[in-house]
């Protein structure tokens, strides 16, 4: 299967080296205005993937002025040709299932094992979301005695959709599905460091017959293409995901057009672990949430909560585990983590390695970089780390990589306050057979979502989201919705009830 990857990845990097990554507006295959590009490379060992547009301002200007034209036509057409072209949209994206799959893994470093569920998952947000076509304008009926009251949702206009380096493919179907289906038009951005399959994607939307307009695509740099995203006038809404500051920046920058805005940002999610609990699938969903997808994902469980009766039993086969784990060339079907996103992030999680020797914790597996042929390439062999406490750095910041705290607690209050002692809230872990006692936790973990015994288990009529800094709204069925149109009020009298009469 290695083999096969690489020769299916040679093919399609020889079309994108020839052709190049082009910006999309208006469905055309455009280059930035200024004519600038910049180069992306590969995480696995450095090599040249393509140039990129380096998008400017007057690229996002024409993008949002072509999707404001779009708009007038998009929110009008009928739900069942909306719907039919989203499900379009879906099969197209599933006939370009291996080349997504293999870009998407040499782009981002991440293993194929789940960049080839990447297309399936989209093409299904998409069906999903088609579905809800017909139901996106509903709204509620309020009677009262003289009049009658009901409400109906309409699409907020055109909306701004920057998405992330991690899981770039699914995470911008994610988003754009339901804006679709919503009735909106799209500009959308790219990260700058995986920016290969947001080409494929619409180019898929617009050999389903999409309208010209409707979904915009713009490549570059946050600072430049990302900013004026967030500060044009013409776009309604900004959807991100992303880091937690840069969620900060975007609230600012359009602060001055009063932009609705959607984050997704960072996390440092608990997985407590009781005594009681079914040990042996604890472990399981521990070592999947932590170190798949590199630990490059913001749901991943990166502080471990371990009861002190368990905690030397638990750590042993842990650490057995972890060390087993295989670190290896993206496109092979048998590696379990590949490299991460840049060196500059490889980096960065490495100096947490270091941090942890200077604040007294243990590193029991990892915390270096893999020797021989991955030298090369941006790889973490898979960290983990005990002894760790919340007042540390460990304990506090969101490492974002194959990198596991460890804690230890004895009573159910002591493993909620760890839980809750940091500033974001988006996922909890709680694995436990005790049922009050995991509805107790539950209710007062300070946390969007809560999974008990079981791993991140995605429900898309679900929503999905975080609090404090964690991020702001939820995605998932209807809750997409009520981000992406507005609820309009219309009240109708039944002619029988007084006007106060002035002047006469």
């Amino acid at each position: 299967m290695l083999a096969k990857n690489k020769k299916k990845l040679k093919g399609e990097l020889e079309k994108l080296q020839k052709l190049g990554i082009k910006n999309i507006i208006d469905g055309k295959l455009l280059d930035s205005s200024s004519k600038k590009t910049f180069q992306n490379h590969t995480p696995v060992d450095g090599k040249f993937i393509c140039d990129v547009p380096e998008g400017s301002i007057k690229d996002i200007d024409k993008a949002a002025k072509c999707a404001k034209k779009a708009f007038n036509t998009w929110k009008n057409i009928d739900h069942k040709s909306r719907k039919e072209i989203l499900y379009n949209i879906a099969d197209k994206i599933e006939s370009y299932a291996e080349e997504i799959a293999v870009l998407e893994s040499y782009d981002t470093g991440q293993p194929i094992r789940f960049t080839k569920k990447a297309a399936i998952r989209g093409a299904y947000n998409f069906r999903y979301f088609a579905d809800k076509t017909i139901d996106a304008a509903n709204g509620l009926s309020t009677p009262d005695t003289h009049h009658v009251n009901f409400t109906m949702k309409q699409p907020i206009g055109p909306v701004g959709v920057i998405t992330p380096w991690n899981a770039p493919f699914m995470l911008s179907t994610w988003k754009i599905a339901p804006a679709l289906a919503a009735g909106c038009t799209v500009v959308h951005k790219p990260a700058e460091l995986s920016p290969v399959t947001a080409n494929y994607l619409s180019k898929a939307a617009h050999e389903a017959g999409l309208p010209d307009g409707v979904w915009n695509t713009v490549h570059g740099y946050g600072e430049t293409v990302g900013k004026a995203l967030t500060e044009h006038d013409d776009i309604k809404a900004i959807a991100f995901v992303g880091e937690t500051t840069t969620g900060s920046h975007i609230m600012r920058q359009g602060a001055s057009t009063l932009k609705r805005v959607h984050f997704e940002l960072g996390g440092k999610n608990p997985v407590i672990v009781f005594d009681d609990a079914d040990l042996d699938r604890a472990l399981d969903a521990v070592i999947f949430m932590k170190y798949s997808l590199n630990g490059e994902r913001c749901t991943s469980s990166s502080r471990l909560i371990l009861h002190e009766k368990i905690y030397d039993s638990f750590l042993k086969k842990l650490k057995a585990r972890v060390n087993k784990i295989k670190v290896g060339n993206p496109l092979d079907p048998n590696t379990e983590i590949g490299p991460l996103i840049h060196s500059s992030h490889q980096e960065k999680v490495l100096s947490y390695a270091n941090l942890a020797k200077e604040e007294g914790a243990n590193i029991l597996a990892g915390g270096d970089k893999p020797k021989g042929k991955l030298s090369k390439g941006c790889y973490v062999n898979p960290t983990l780390v005990d002894g760790v406490t919340p007042k540390m750095r460990l304990g506090q910041e969101e490492v974002f990589g194959p990198f596991l705290s460890v804690m230890k607690f004895k009573t159910e209050a002591q493993a909620l306050k760890i839980a809750n002692s940091v500033r974001y809230g988006l996922t909890a872990y709680i694995w436990t057979n005790d049922t009050s006692r995991a509805h107790r936790i539950a209710r007062d973990v300070e946390a969007g979502m809560v999974w008990i015994n079981s791993q991140n288990v995605r429900h898309l009529p679900t929503p999905f989201g975080g609090v404090k800094y964690s991020g702001i709204g939820r995605d998932g069925g209807e809750y997409s919705f009520d981000f992406y149109m507005e609820t309009k009020n219309i009240c109708v009298a039944y002619g029988t009830h007084s006007i106060p009469k002035l002047g006469k």
